[in-house]
């Protein structure tokens, strides 16, 4: 573990063959050496330019893969899926986008809406204080639109929305799209239901 760490840190992992800098990791989050959620705590905090990373699961409303969304994973992926979609899905968080799956968002969201520190999570939109744009901005990823789509349904340039969405993380204090939309059920913004 130690290894994988100093590579980590130099954002480099050596495959046995030579050293990668990946764009994209795939992660379990059950690890026997390190669960995964403080994986990805690691890999954020100590890479610089850190890759994307995807959490790889069985279950779409398993507890552990709302940790790891919570701690700053772009997605999730279940292990079931056929290859084309995890090719398919890989390419999307290398571009940038998260990957959601809108359903179980929510149902993780309304599984966990009422943990301890979720009071703070309520508190998070209050000072943010989004404008109505911004806020159906959100409502609309929190559906999984993509920016393109997000334009279509608001009859807006996708750059319009570019700026909205970059608005929404930087008040929130998010790293990504998951993360904010994670936020706005957290805080009751959206509801779950």
């Amino acid at each position: 573990m130690r290894l994988a760490t100093r590579a980590a840190r130099r954002g480099a992992w050596d495959t046995g063959r030579g050293w990668l800098r990946p764009d994209v990791v795939a992660m379990d989050v059950r690890m026997p050496l390190m669960d995964g959620i403080e994986a990805i705590r690691a890999v954020l905090r100590t890479v610089p330019d850190p890759p994307k990373i995807v959490v790889v699961t069985t279950f779409e409303n398993d507890a552990y893969v709302y940790g790891a969304l919570r701690a700053g994973a772009d997605g999730f992926l279940l292990k079931r899926a056929r290859p084309a979609e995890i090719v398919h899905a890989l390419r999307v968080v290398a571009a940038g986008d998260s990957l959601l799956f809108p359903s179980a968002v929510r149902e993780l969201a309304a599984a966990h809406a009422q943990e301890p520190g979720s009071a703070e999570a309520r508190e998070t939109l209050r000072p943010a204080a989004l404008t109505d744009r911004e806020g159906q901005v959100l409502r609309l990823m929190a559906r999984g639109l993509s920016n393109a789509e997000i334009a279509t349904h608001l009859t807006v340039g996708t750059e319009t929305v570019k700026s909205h969405v970059s608005a929404v993380l930087s008040k929130l204090g998010a790293r990504d799209r998951t993360q904010a939309v994670i936020a706005a059920y957290e805080s009751g913004f959206l509801s779950p239901g």
